[in-house]
């Protein structure tokens, strides 16, 4: 194998591990974002936690952030607490900011 070969392999290796990060990261700040849309509707504990993985499984049905917020708004808006998408986004916004520490701290 030559040297540059070698360092294709670790630049690939790289960006693999980049890409998973970003996902549990996503995947995070989700959840923290589900537990935060939880607080709202009057959830705590194990509802809480559930709701909250609902919101992350939300985020498999569609390429980016609009599923998660259409269902927290779609969720909101049934309980009496119209909120709009750009408060959502903005939660998310600050949420991400713990979620890259959380997950930090945890893959060290």
């Amino acid at each position: 194998m030559t040297t540059f070969d070698e360092r294709e392999k670790s630049f690939e290796k790289k960006f693999e591990l980049d890409q998973e990060l970003q996902f549990k990261v996503k995947a995070r700040r989700n959840k923290l974002l589900g537990l935060w849309a939880a607080g709202l509707l009057g959830k705590t504990g194990a509802d809480a936690e559930a709701y909250a993985k609902e919101v992350v499984l939300a985020d498999f049905e569609k390429p980016g952030d609009s599923d998660v917020v259409h269902k927290i708004m779609k969720d909101l808006a049934a309980v009496g607490k119209p909120t709009e998408d750009h408060t959502i986004l903005k939660q998310a916004e600050r949420l991400l900011v713990d979620a890259k520490k959380q997950i930090m701290a945890d893959s060290h």
